[in-house]
């Protein structure tokens, strides 16, 4: 599948090289799911970007006109991936934010990455990165178009049959993966670490914490040690595209059953939150 790209409404896969987004990462970006012609959880994707806008204070798109551009990009394949991205346009040297700010639309659809089938529903492995993430309350949340910190801890391993790294913070509290958000399972207890001050509010782990009730678990929002984390029955980690994948083993700790998380997976799918 060619890649097809709308700027600003019109075919085209160019934008300006004084655009605030590629100087500055000055910006915000959406990754959406499409399976049979369906943007999936759309509404909690614009939801997430207006949220960004306003923490940036940049004028919030049409949200209309995203979905229109969005939906006129799909074709009768399977599955796809639509990508978002806002930035402030141009304007300017330096950090000031212009006076007349003209935002810049990005959006593209691209093919269903082949790497996600590579990742095994019986469990993956994760390892603990090095990296610290630094606290923004400011830019926690949201997914801005500057992601060094997730680069720089991805960099730190090559090994094929490690799927994902668990970042923490300077208080060695568990943040989430480079790439995805973190659960873990004790009993009937469904717990998630505090994303007030780093990490991203994923869109899939939001829909988690409202079904939390119909999956029969008490839900809590908490500061996650990497000890409490390796103590508990079950992990899974979960992004929008990748969808939900149970946690095998964390460096040499092994988690032997993902009955629950099955039946998480279960959920989300049968409401059409994540790609089957």
């Amino acid at each position: 599948m060619a890649e097809k790209y709308l700027v600003n409404g019109i075919s085209s896969n160019e934008i300006s090289a004084q655009d605030r987004g590629l100087h500055y990462g000055d910006g915000l970006f959406e990754t959406i799911a499409v399976v049979n012609k369906k943007l999936l959880c759309w509404d909690e994707h614009i939801k997430r970007l207006v949220k960004g806008c306003e923490k940036l204070n940049i004028p919030t798109p049409d949200k209309k006109v995203l979905e229109n551009e969005a939906l006129s990009l799909l074709d009768d394949k399977e599955k796809a991936v639509v990508k978002i991205i806002i930035t402030r346009g141009t304007g300017g040297r330096g950090y000031k934010i212009p006076e007349n700010i003209k935002p810049q639309r990005i959006v593209f659809i691209s093919s269903w990455p082949d790497h996600v089938n590579k990742y095994s529903n019986t469990g993956i492995n994760v390892r603990v990165c090095e990296y610290r993430y630094a606290k923004n309350s400011r830019l926690a949340g949201i997914k801005h178009l500057n992601r060094l910190e997730q680069i720089i801890a991805r960099s730190e391993w090559n090994e094929e049959d490690i799927t994902e790294g668990l970042v923490l913070d300077h208080d060695e509290h568990v943040i989430e993966g480079t790439m995805s958000n973190l659960f873990c399972i004790s009993g009937n207890k469904l717990y998630t670490p505090d994303l007030t001050h780093s990490g991203i509010d994923g869109v899939i782990r939001s829909k988690i914490i409202d079904l939390s009730r119909e999956l029969n678990f008490e839900i809590e929002i908490k500061n996650i040690t990497l000890e409490f984390l390796l103590d508990m029955d079950e992990v899974f980690m979960c992004n929008s595209i990748m969808g939900v994948r149970p946690v095998k083993k964390i460096e040499d700790k092994k988690f032997d059953t993902h009955k629950k998380t099955d039946t998480i997976i279960k959920t989300l799918e049968e409401h059409e939150i994540i790609p089957l």
